[in-house]
């Protein structure tokens, strides 16, 4: 008996026979056509299906009411402090009080100001100045260092000598927001700027386009969207930089309601005045983001 017999008899194995190849026939004479490729099985993509829109807000309402049915509960059963986390129940009551008989739209509207005028400014400020870094390379090279050895210096350290400077008036507050949002929007802009492309340029210039119809044609829309980008960053810089300088020194604002009322201990205070900021917060991402459907709407143009 021979190996192959050997092995197969102790391995045997079950008798399968060979599955013709479909073929394409072949003309009339040709002995074989062409072999059919098998079918592939194309996979779907997979697709979420998308939650109604009312079904995510009742979610998200929900989630908010569990969450402060928790809080409110485990405050009166002693799991929670309520002297250091005080409860949902005293946070309402605090609010109507600050909101009846409290400074609530004096310091409301003075840090709103503050934040604004602040984000308004530095963005502008550090949009034109990373622009400028456009029409002079050397220009750029030169003040490259100065800038990013600004931004690593932290901000918030010099908040004390810009209230000695602007003195504690809402001057201050804008300043300190300023100093937060300009650079960020400078060092922002200026990446867009390095992005440009470079054989754009040399065809406008080309087809006789002088260097100001470059900059508004080519330089401007291709920055833009660096600058939308920046916004929503400055946003919570503004607020702050309002928030630090009202901590430091003022007589009005959100900021120096939350310090008044740490030092106080009346921790229902501070959740008020945080809830409000949140707020406040909330209507500038809104605002922010209806200027940025207008301005990327115009770049589409």
């Amino acid at each position: 008996m021979g190996i192959r017999e050997k092995f197969a008899e102790r391995f045997p194995v079950a008798d399968v026979r060979p599955v013709a190849t479909p073929t394409i026939p072949g003309p009339a004479g040709a002995p074989t056509g062409k072999p059919i490729a098998s079918p592939i099985r194309l996979r779907r993509l997979p697709v979420e299906r998308q939650w109604p829109a009312w079904f995510i807000v009742a979610f998200q309402a929900t989630i908010l009411l569990v969450g402060i049915g928790a809080w409110e509960t485990g405050a009166k059963l002693g799991w929670i402090d309520a002297f250091f986390w005080s409860r949902p129940s005293a946070i309402f009551a605090t609010m109507l009080t600050f909101f009846t008989a409290g400074d609530a739209m004096t310091d409301i509207g003075f840090t709103f100001r503050a934040a604004i005028i602040g984000f308004v400014l530095g963005t502008s400020a550090g949009t034109a100045l990373g622009l400028s870094f456009w029409w002079s390379r050397n220009y750029a090279m030169l003040a490259q260092p100065y800038i990013v050895c600004f931004e690593s210096i932290p901000k918030l350290a010099l908040a004390p000598l810009i209230i000695l400077v602007f003195g504690v008036g809402l001057s201050s507050k804008i300043a300190i927001g300023v100093a937060l949002t300009v650079v960020v929007s400078t060092l922002t802009t200026f990446s867009g700027v390095k992005s440009v492309d470079r054989d754009l340029e040399r065809l406008m210039y080309s087809l006789g386009a002088s260097r100001w119809q470059v900059f508004c044609k080519v330089v401007v829309p291709s920055v833009l969207p660096w600058g939308i980008s920046v916004l929503r960053v400055n946003i919570g810089l503004a607020l702050t930089g309002a928030i630090v300088g009202e901590f430091i020194a003022s007589q009005h604002g959100l900021g120096r309601a939350i310090l008044y009322a740490g030092q106080t201990y009346e921790i229902a205070l501070v959740w008020v005045a945080v809830l409000v900021l949140s707020m406040l917060s909330i209507a500038m991402y809104l605002g922010v983001s209806r200027l940025e459907t207008v301005l990327m709407r115009h770049i589409k143009r």
